[in-house]
């Protein structure tokens, strides 16, 4: 099964119209169709999903079936598992095969590199790489990759060159629950802020 997965997943990448299954259902994505519905999300986002605001992220070089998944909760709205109004005003009227089209169009594009911090990364790498034994936090490598790309097969997302404040801002959402993941809300509850600053700050150098 796991080489069968592998398979599809390498297919997927090589063809222009990738097919989506999340909460049961398939779509195929059409990038082209994206990029021409994409305009709504350059303001905040970058045209090429290269967001230069550091509290918003960069999108660009995700996963397409992550970033499905993401735009689905956020349609969801207090409902979903990532309740924001501003997200939630802007993909409420979309359909599913809109949001499949967007998610295809941004996994397409590249994202720019980030760079760390040097005051931080001793912390941060000893955090990402190995965790903290003493309080129970596990190495961020272990579901994200050494090299922070992320894991697309387990829809792990990609770390690596991502925005430090928004890493950082995030963490803290899991940390109080307000952004409900409960492998993550359990990890991150665990960190120190200035482990949460040390680790956002080293992911941003990692590409």
């Amino acid at each position: 099964m796991a080489r069968l997965a592998l398979i599809i997943f390498v297919i997927s990448l090589c063809t222009p119209f990738s097919t989506i299954g999340v909460e049961d259902t398939v779509l195929v994505g059409d990038p082209v169709a994206g990029q021409a519905k994409s305009e709504v999300c350059a303001a905040c986002h970058g045209a090429d999903g290269n967001s230069i605001t550091p509290m918003w992220p960069k999108i660009a070089g995700m996963s397409q079936a992550y970033l499905y998944k993401q735009l689905l909760e956020y349609q969801k709205g207090p409902q979903g598992l990532r309740n924001n109004p501003t997200m939630y005003a802007i993909v409420a009227p979309l359909s599913q095969q809109d949001l499949a089209d967007l998610a295809a169009y941004f996994a397409q594009q590249e994202m720019t590199p980030g760079m760390a911090q040097q005051d931080k990364v001793a912390l941060g790498q000893k955090i990402y790489r190995g965790g903290n034994l003493l309080t129970g936090v596990p190495a961020c490598a272990a579901c994200h990759d050494a090299t922070g790309k992320g894991n697309y097969l387990a829809n792990f997302p990609r770390l690596g060159s991502q925005n430090s404040e928004y890493i950082a801002d995030q963490l803290h959402q899991f940390a109080n629950k307000t952004r409900m993941n409960p492998m993550m809300n359990d990890i991150a509850a665990k960190l120190t802020d200035e482990e949460i600053q040390a680790v956002a700050s080293y992911v941003a150098g990692l590409h």
